[in-house]
């Protein structure tokens, strides 16, 4: 039942995370931002409704449009029913009104509405395009899109054009009106794994398409309400399903409280089905009369969608970091969203080049969503802001042979640098983040990136800020720290070289390590002369010298 369901139930989606503030702009900047962004959304819904396509993706589309409503709500501005639908079009009366869906945030939500409530049936929210079908005297007389919810427009030509739609049913379904859901029928389609697919904009677009549309015979009917029909849910189904209305009775099941409706949601997000679904529905089996249908009010139906694939939030603020080689990374902090089963309130752009490219600043909305392994990804930028003010980068003096030594201007890689060599593929020391490095550091001013392993357990044990277990521990990790491989001492000193290429190096002290000249790096795997330059500009690069020789001083095994 996923669609361009106008304002009100955007809010309804929108209020659902609960935690959206209001931008601090003044009235002229609010009136920009707004007027900006509702312009684009209509140019939207005309594409979306009059040509048939779409111009950016359901998922970018459901979230700007709430945050549209979420900005109008902040300056108490008008929001209109229904902008979603195009303006001028939509003269069809529907004899029952489409009432929309309000949507729950969560399973606590969940659990509070099903309370005290009987007779519940759970279905799979189908994600498509919503109609009213009007039978008459045994016949489709009518197809009418929802619109507004009170008017629509008539697609009754086009719905005849889809081969598995009843065209004649009989007995109490010769005069009924439905309501229901026109898909896009997959084949085995996993949610959980295939996302939307942009499957409501395609099938809007073949009731859109003048003639005879090609996706046709790929669309189905979901009906999902039988206003005025029987109010025994099991003799409902057992009628549409007689009448030809087959994918009610497949897909809806009785639930008696809020962990069965969990079950069935979890199944149905992982399990191949027909048709793209963004959640489920729950709804009361006895419903009013369909004369007291009105759109926004339909109290006795609710949804709870599937996390979302895909967020829209906007950037607050842009920073810089400099990691333990020099480079300096771009990071997007943002209005924290919930995607999957992570709070998202930082992403990562990558390099100053990227974040040029993709033109990022402070109160743009970005596109994110999940990669690999569950870290947050900028897939582009969904709408940018009218004022384009963003933060200058720091200089680029930085690289892999600066820092190694504390100073003020070092800050940054000096404790990048502190937090790879506690990396499992360096020297494992476990448990030491950046904020335990800065504890130490405050308290006994380290000089260089191994000064900490002349700390006593006496020290450690009265860091403040640290308990004397945890001080002992330290100290037991860094005496271990003495005793790691040669190898493993290379990599937290922060060599430019691949694990593969320090295996095959093969050498055992820094001395080998010396002799090599740009030739003899280049025989490592994945060396080439770029990189073999600045393997022999690193080891032969006086604070390494310094450091290579402190280690040694220190007892440490290959200096």
């Amino acid at each position: 039942m996923g669609k361009r369901v106008g304002w009100l139930l955007v809010i309804l989606l929108w209020s659902s995370g609960g935690r959206a503030t209001c931008p601090v702009w003044p009235p002229a900047r609010a009136e920009q931002e707004i007027a900006r962004l509702q312009q684009q959304i209509i140019q939207w819904n005309d594409a979306y409704w009059r040509q048939g396509k779409s111009d950016v993706s359901d998922e970018v589309y459901d979230r700007l449009s709430a945050r549209l409503a979420h900005w109008q709500r902040c300056f108490a501005l008008p929001i209109p029913l229904d902008e979603s639908a195009p303006t001028g079009t939509g003269s069809i009366m529907h004899p029952v009104a489409h009432t929309g869906v309000r949507k729950l945030a969560d399973n606590a939500a969940l659990r509070l509405w099903m309370a005290n409530k009987r007779d519940l049936w759970v279905q799979p929210k189908v994600d498509g395009v919503a109609v009213t079908l009007v039978y008459r005297q045994g016949k489709l007389a009518q197809a009418i899109s929802r619109g507004d919810g009170l008017k629509g427009e008539d697609w009754t030509n086009k719905v005849r054009q889809i081969p598995s739609l009843p065209k004649k049913v009989n007995g109490p379904l010769a005069n009924s009106v439905l309501q229901g859901e026109i898909f896009l029928l997959r084949h085995n389609h996993r949610q959980q794994e295939m996302g939307g697919m942009n499957a409501r904009a395609k099938v809007a677009g073949a009731l859109m398409r003048q003639g005879q549309s090609p996706l046709a015979g790929e669309l189905g009917v979901f009906v999902w309400a039988w206003p005025d029909g029987p109010q025994d849910m099991t003799q409902r189904l057992q009628q549409l399903t007689r009448a030809g209305f087959s994918w009610i009775s497949q897909y809806s099941q009785p639930v008696n409280n809020a962990g069965d409706v969990e079950t069935l949601r979890a199944r149905w997000f992982a399990a191949p089905l027909p048709f793209v679904t963004d959640g489920v529905i729950v709804r009361m089996a006895r419903e009013p009369a369909g004369q007291q249908w009105l759109p926004g009010q339909g109290d006795w139906v609710v949804a709870w969608k599937y996390p979302p694939a895909v967020q829209v939030a906007e950037v607050k603020n842009i920073r810089f970091s400099v990691g333990r080689s020099g480079k300096i990374a771009v990071v997007a902090e943002l209005e924290p969203v919930q995607l999957d089963d992570k709070r998202v309130g930082r992403v990562n752009i990558g390099s100053i080049r990227r974040w040029h490219e993709l033109d990022i600043a402070p109160g743009d909305q970005v596109q994110i969503s999940l990669a690999g392994q569950g870290i947050p990804r900028i897939d582009g930028v969904a709408w940018r802001s009218a004022v384009r003010e963003k933060p200058e980068p720091p200089s680029s003096h930085f690289n892999a042979l600066t820092c190694f030594y504390a100073a003020p201007e070092c800050d940054e890689q000096f404790f990048a640098r502190l937090v790879g060599l506690s990396s499992p593929q360096a020297l494992d020391l476990r448990g030491l983040g950046e904020a335990v490095w800065r504890t130490l550091h405050q308290a006994w001013q380290f000089e260089h990136i191994f000064s900490w392993l002349t700390l006593t357990p006496q020290q450690l044990q009265h860091t403040p800020g640290i308990s004397p277990a945890r001080g002992q521990k330290l100290w037991h990790q860094f005496e271990l720290a003495r005793k790691r491989p040669f190898m493993r001492w290379v990599t937290a000193l922060g060599m430019p070289l691949s694990q593969q290429a320090l295996k095959a190096a093969g050498d055992h002290s820094w001395q080998q390590l010396l002799t090599r000249n740009k030739q003899q790096w280049q025989q490592l795997p994945g060396t080439g002369e770029e990189k073999a330059t600045q393997l022999v500009a690193f080891t032969h690069h006086a604070a390494l010298q310094k450091l290579t020789a402190w280690l040694a001083a220190q007892s440490v095994d290959g200096f």
